[in-house]
């Protein structure tokens, strides 16, 4: 009793203070939920190996732990031996052998329970873990036309690449796998994947997708192709249908359908002709005689055994269409034959029905399509019919009536369809069909139900709410709804209309499925409306009603992460950070970018933080409130009015800490603009850290794109003070990358970040900027873009710093043409103008204005805002032989507006007895004819001109008592030269609005003579005709009197031989020159008193160029200059020469008597530049006369050219002439 009575307290005291100390738990709060103190964590194994995954678990009270896979909870008895599960003193371990999936720990405390999940990977053993794979010069969306070869293909990098693991390329059309055939031929070369249409059909139309897999990882990319229709045969004619397939095939007969085309020709298609070949020949048969609307027929008359191809053709008022692509080929067979002859085999042992049993009547008879033109029959053969083939009468009768018909009475039917044509449309028919063998004719089956011969298919109703929405600058997204009690739907066509165009043109060719789908090709900046028509058996439906118009432009997206973040300046507490700007803005402007940075800590990082609250719109910041030589990551994000887009790849980690260096930071948004075929223009800002003296200048790095960094090589010798240079000498084709390095009197900083990638190439349609002055003098500048997106704007700079309000320019800027005016163009508008179209693909062009190039666009501004007529000659004088007096000038031309007036004395004179006034507007002169010449005729005469804008006068004034008057510029000659004159004989005058001052008289006959008479000595010219021997005289009168004289005797003037004067040249012109020209010419002028000679001996000349211009047969317009004839007296020295030109560059031979020569020490031989070609002889002999001839050649011909040279003894020459005298 005394034990249990110590018992008993001893219980109570143990319990009370078991409460004591719970309530003491309570009190404290020492309950808490559970935690993983210890994570398990995801590994990779390799195959058939074990894995241990281990936690440790705390809570109050002790948590239970459940291990789970796939998010159910593993059950060691299920997998006995897989899965060894412990818990041992709070760490709980999970042991297991091969798999490939998700696992859960799971802890539970009463009510609360709480998760941690992690991975375990299988990998074959040598394989990775993951594969990257990723696509590289992709496919876009494609057009081909019908009968075209399209080729599709994508770049495929792997990473990392395992040469034993190969991945698996497969290509889907529509979601279906392509197999490879005779229209799709399939490539893969280890690095790229490339799919052949090698003959496109509409068919072929569709969503292209190429699948890449490495085991159980796998990448997609899909682009859509287009494929219209040929041209038709026959204008108007519609397209070809498409998607011909064989349903149903039997013994006989086979059901043929296919899908109407999209484009009709522009008038509705009448129906289709279904034409068929038997496998193994070329022959064509027509199938119906007349077309059939349906879009499936039933071709009867096959041949057992034998297999087909058919083709359809559609047909509209305007002809037949091109045939569509052939079908697969169909053996007319009974698909129940096989089997049967397989049941026949099993029951070759056992008892068959006897022969000669009639068959019983065919049972489920029904009609299984009904349409305008015909009725499909379908139904089962009888089971009484014994083991010998049966064959089929089809009956026919008008519902009510038992008058029954046989529709084929000739030839039984063997297969177990039938198609009945020749039937009243509108009408009711009831169908039977009896069963026959070589022992007689069955009863017949149960009549059908009567059957209205109509398209039982309805053609469907119209789909409705067209919505167009914008996709990218060249598609649009279209959806509508499903047209009400909808059949057997094929597909929906689209169309497209500019707006007000009235020109629809179709979006697909092959029909769609579903109720949306993107129309491409669009024009950018065009506004479109659409509509959409549905397709089945029966035909096609109406359009739907036309959409709202809608402009082509992209939607706006977020803009992608911007990349390659550098630091550009470090302080104690900050760090500037510069990084490039995202490659796809998302359709619009971006209107600022958020930073992110984040502490790193013995190689951890940490939270991310925000730099920035509001936008920054620099590509560069301060990041402020750092921590001293803290290591920090930094991300970037952009933001356009779609909203910010995904951050940058977190930055490499920057040490905080104060720059102490002397030299320059890196100069940072370098940028390439211009980009041409072997040039372009490099753009950057300058450093944010200066170092410690300021920057003096610039250099500039460039390497191509693949070479090694030991090849980087300096553009510039000495350091630009500009912060920007245009690189010329680029090699076409090759990209390049380039970088910028600031100096200062400390020395040359670390260089920039590199420049993308960037080819010298001029691209198509690559557009200038072109400088134009307008009828109104207005210099400007003009730049045109055909590749602007919605958001694209023109930015004019000038010296590479944007233009801002500049007063001395106007900016007008009218879709894609933008227009930079100069109000007043001076010294201080010289630079470089460049323009820039932003969201292009780098549109900009540039233009310099120099201070040459000022002075011309001055001249020019001045001669458009005050045009001239130009003249050929001014306004002259001269009295005709009745003593009339002739005023004239002449214009370079003037249009049928033109008109003169006739100024004397600053009054207007008109036409009538004493003036005779003509404008002959074709030849631009302007004349009037004065009856005789008075005193009281003594003053100024001006003829106005004026042709539209244009205008111009010419003035002479009438002086003096002489009998001849000269023109202005004459006297302006002249005067200076005769001291001799009285002043008073000459009269100023003003001629127009430039104020010039010309010197105008009436000279006295006393004066002129002699004027003429200074002449110089004659010298010979070589013409394209042939020789022109001319002399200069200072003063030409017309009375002077010109004679020639060859070897003493008077020249007769022909056409090959004839004299003239140009201007003061007086000359004589001998064309084709011959032996018989050469000797001592003579030029006689004779001014009414004297006679003056000037003589020349053609042939004593040593040296002298005559020459002809011949069409050669290199290339088209090749030429060479020759000498044609050459008189060479003894002992001097002989120089022919000439130009021959081609291309290619040709060859140059030559040839004495028709025998090669080369050079020696008298005769010298040369051929310079590719152009120039000479022939020298030092001292001639008489055995250098003959025979010259050069041979200019090269791959597109030969061509020759002779020179005869005589060489004679001036003693003989004499000899002989005293000889012919005798």
């Amino acid at each position: 009793v005394r034990d249990d009575l110590v018992y008993n307290k001893m219980f109570l005291f143990q319990l009370e203070e078991t409460q004591a100390f719970h309530k003491k738990l309570n009190k404290d709060k020492l309950l808490h939920a559970p935690e993983f103190v210890i994570e398990p964590r995801s590994h990779t194994i390799w195959e058939k190996e074990n894995v241990r995954f281990n936690c440790s678990v705390a809570g109050w009270p002790e948590p239970r732990v459940t291990w789970y896979k796939n998010n159910v909870p593993i059950d060691v008895q299920a997998h006995p031996g897989k899965y060894i599960i412990q818990s041992r003193y709070g760490l709980h371990s999970l042991e297991i052998t091969d798999t490939f999936s998700s696992y859960s720990c799971h802890r539970r405390e009463e009510k609360q329970i709480f998760f941690f999940s992690f991975t375990v990977a299988v990998t074959p053993h040598g394989y990775a873990s993951r594969f990257e794979i990723s696509f590289v010069d992709k496919f876009d969306v494609a057009f081909g036309r019908e009968g075209e070869t399209m080729s599709l293909g994508c770049t495929v990098v792997i990473n990392p690449d395992i040469k034993r693991f190969k991945p698996d390329i497969e290509w889907y059309r529509n979601g279906v796998l392509i197999t490879p055939s005779k229209w799709v031929q399939m490539q893969w070369s280890g690095e790229r994947a490339s799919l052949t249409l090698t003959h496109a059909n509409k068919e072929d139309e569709g969503l292209y997708t190429l699948r890449v897999a490495m085991g159980e990882y796998y990448e997609e990319y899909s682009g859509y192709v287009f494929v219209r229709d040929a041209d038709a045969e026959i204008p108007g004619a519609p397209g070809a249908p498409l998607d011909v397939q064989c349903l149903d095939a039997n013994k006989d007969y086979v059901i043929v359908s296919w899908k109407q085309p999209a484009v009709d020709g522009g008038n509705p298609i009448l129906g289709y002709f279904i034409d068929r070949c038997e496998v193994g020949t070329s022959h064509w048969t027509q199938c119906n005689e007349n077309p059939v609307k349906f879009a499936r027929f039933p071709v009867t008359g096959l041949i057992e055994g034998r297999s087909y191809i058919f083709r359809v053709r559609a047909v509209n008022k305007a002809g037949v269409s091109l045939p569509s692509r052939v079908s697969e080929p169909v053996a007319a067979l009974d698909p129940a034959d096989r089997a049967r002859r397989l049941l026949m085999l099993h029951l070759k042992n056992e008892k068959l029905c006897a022969e000669g049993v009639v068959p019983g009547p065919p049972t489920d008879l029904q009609v299984i399509e009904a349409t305008k033109n015909y009725v499909v029959l379908s139904w089962k053969p009888p089971g009484q019919r014994g083991h010998e083939g049966i064959m089929y009468f089809v009956e026919k009768c008008v519902a009510g009536t038992e008058d029954w018909q046989r529709v084929n009475t000739e030839i039984p039917v063997k297969s177990p369809r039938f198609a009945v044509f020749d039937l009243s449309e509108g009408k009711s028919y009831c169908f039977r069909v009896r069963c026959c063998n070589s022992a007689g004719i069955g009863e017949p089956s149960e009549a059908t139900e009567a059957t209205v011969v109509d398209d039982k298919l309805d053609i469907p109703k119209a789909p409705g709410r067209i919505m167009p929405t914008r996709n990218t600058d060249t598609s649009v997204v279209v959806t509508w709804t499903e047209p009400p009690d909808a059949k057997e739907l094929v597909g929906y066509y689209i169309e497209s209309s500019v707006e007000g165009s009235g020109r629809w043109e179709p979006c697909n060719n092959n029909p769609v499925k579903g109720t949306r789908f993107i129309c491409h090709g669009l024009s950018n900046g065009e506004k479109y409306i659409f509509r959409v028509r549905a397709v089945n058996a029966a035909g096609l439906s109406e359009f739907s009603q036309e959409s709202e118009p809608i402009e082509v432009k992209a939607a706006i997206a977020a803009p992608s992460p911007p990349y390659d973040i550098v630091v550009l300046e470090s302080v104690r507490d900050s760090m500037v950070l510069g990084w490039k700007q995202p490659e796809a803005i998302g359709g619009t402007e971006i209107t600022g970018y958020y930073v992110n940075y984040r502490e790193v800590i013995d190689g951890v990082p940490g939270k991310w933080k925000e730099a920035n609250i509001k936008a920054v719109t620099e590509r560069a910041y301060r990041v402020r409130d750092l921590k001293e030589n803290m290591v920090y990551q930094f991300q970037v994000a952009a933001a356009n009015l779609a909203g910010v887009g995904a951050p940058s790849k977190p930055s490499k980690p920057f040490k905080c800490e104060e720059w102490t260096i002397a030299v320059p930071g890196p100069p940072h948004d370098v940028k390439c603009t211009e980009v041409r075929k072997d040039s372009l223009v490099l753009l950057w800002k300058e450093p944010v850290y200066s170092g410690r003296s300021p920057i003096v200048g610039y250099y500039v790095d460039m390497k191509e794109t693949e070479a090694k960094e030991e090849h980087w090589r300096s553009v510039n010798e000495k350091p630009l003070q500009k912060k920007y240079l245009k690189i010329g000498g680029l090699t076409q084709g090759v990209s390049y990358v380039f970088r910028v390095r600031a100096t200062n009197q400390a020395g040359v900083g670390k260089p920039s970040d590199v420049t993308d990638a960037v080819i010298a190439e001029t691209r198509p349609g690559t557009k200038e900027v072109v400088v134009d002055v307008d009828d109104n003098g207005v210099i400007s500048l003009n730049f045109e873009c055909d590749q602007m997106s919605p958001d694209s704007k023109f930015v004019w700079s000038k010296n590479y710093e944007p233009i801002q309000d500049d007063p001395r320019l106007n900016i007008d800027t009218k879709g894609g043409k933008s227009k930079l005016s100069f109000k007043d163009l001076g010294e201080d508008d010289l630079g470089i103008y460049s323009c820039i179209v932003t969201d292009t693909d780098g549109v900009s062009s540039s233009y310099t204005i120099d201070e040459e190039e000022m002075k011309r666009l001055l001249a020019l501004s001045h001669e458009r805002q005050f045009p001239t007529v130009p003249l050929i000659s001014e306004l002259a004088v001269e009295i005709l032989e009745k003593g009339e007096v002739r005023f004239w000038l002449q214009a370079e031309k003037l249009s049928g507006n033109a008109k003169a007036n006739f100024v004397f004395n600053d009054k207007e004179i008109f036409n009538g007895e004493k003036y005779k006034m003509k404008v002959d507007k074709n030849t631009g002169l302007v004349e009037m004819i004065m009856d005789k010449l008075e005193e009281k005729d003594e003053g100024t005469y001006t003829f106005q001109l004026q042709d539209g804008k244009a205008t111009n006068q010419s003035s002479l004034v009438l002086i003096g008592d002489g009998r001849l008057i000269y023109t202005m510029q004459w006297a302006e000659k002249i005067i200076p030269r005769l001291p001799q004159l009285s002043s008073s004989l000459f009269t100023v005058f003003n001629t127009n609005r430039h104020s010039m001052f010309f010197y105008v008289t009436v000279l006295p006959a006393s004066y002129r003579q002699g004027m003429s008479l200074s002449a110089t000595d004659l010298k010979i010219q070589s013409t394209a005709e042939g020789i022109r021997l001319y002399s200069y005289v200072t003063y030409y009168v017309e009375d002077l009197r010109v004679g020639w004289v060859h070897n003493d005797s008077q020249i007769k003037f022909t056409d090959r031989m004839r004299t003239g004067v140009t201007g003061e040249q007086i000359w004589l012109q001998i064309n084709e020159p011959t032996p018989q020209d050469k000797g001592r010419y003579v030029m006689e002028l004779f001014d009414g008193n004297t006679t003056h000679k000037k003589a020349v001996d053609l042939s004593g000349q040593a040296k002298w160029e005559a020459g002809i211009f011949g069409e050669a047969g290199i290339k088209k317009h090749s030429k060479y200059l020759w000498i044609q004839y050459s008189f060479l007296l003894f002992l001097q020295a002989l120089n022919l020469s000439c130009t021959v030109w081609g291309d290619p560059t040709p060859e140059v031979s030559w040839l004495k008597n028709e025998k090669s020569f080369v050079s020696d020490a008298n005769c010298i031989l040369k051929y310079e530049s590719g152009k120039n070609v000479s022939f020298s002889i030092s001292t001639v002999s008489t055995q250098d006369s003959g025979k010259y001839s050069i041979v200019v050649k090269n791959k597109y011909g030969t061509e020759t050219s002779d020179v005869t040279v005589s060489v004679y003894i001036p003693e003989e020459e004499r000899e002989v002439e005293q000889e012919k005298k005798k």
